[in-house]
């Protein structure tokens, strides 16, 4: 069974930060892909940022340059770091990996940025 748990969110004014983390077990962490999602009220989930096992990562163009996704292989910890926050970044983040032949989602944590 894999595990995935975020924590670190919480409401933050506009223009600050906050740093997401999200810690795996049940797999080998070294050697999967890891995503950042979010859903906002009455939208739909949209990845944010993912980092391969390689370190290469990727962002929306909604926060390139203001999210920066790292992870820590042997603490099996991903973390997003997000500066710079804007209102419309108000919604719920999940921690995403796909293994074992299907997709395994954290419960999430809310990030609310009061404007």
């Amino acid at each position: 069974q894999v595990y995935l748990k975020e924590s670190g969110g919480g409401l933050v004014q506009s223009g600050g930060s906050l740093r997401l983390s999200c810690a795996a077990s049940g797999i080998n962490f070294k050697i999967y892909t890891m995503a950042w999602y979010r859903q906002a009220p009455g939208k739909e989930r949209e990845l944010v940022a993912n980092i391969t096992s390689s370190g290469q990562t990727s962002y929306a163009e909604s926060v390139q340059g203001r999210l920066d996704v790292s992870r820590n292989n042997a603490r099996n910890i991903v973390s997003l770091q997000m500066n710079s926050l804007k209102p419309n970044d108000t919604a719920v983040y999940y921690c995403k990996t796909r293994a074992f032949g299907r997709d395994w989602w954290g419960q999430g944590t809310q990030v609310t940025v009061s404007g």
